[in-house]
């Protein structure tokens, strides 16, 4: 699996940095995070249509 560095845009961990696998089919991150909507839950990233990895939404723990 070759993973690469990703920059994130938006949300509560704006410009934070992830690793991804880039031949994922399901292209998105859910990253735990307690500065968002749902303290203990997810940040949700997906890239744009020009690659760029932005924010979708927060979802509770208990949501995935």
């Amino acid at each position: 699996m070759t993973e690469v560095t990703v920059e994130l845009h938006g949300g509560p961990l704006d410009g934070q940095r992830t690793q991804i696998d880039p031949t994922d089919p399901d292209p998105w991150v859910a990253i735990i995070s307690d500065h968002g909507q749902h303290p203990g839950g997810r940040s949700l990233y997906a890239p744009d249509d020009a690659g760029v990895w932005r924010w979708v939404r927060d979802l509770p723990w208990e949501a995935l």
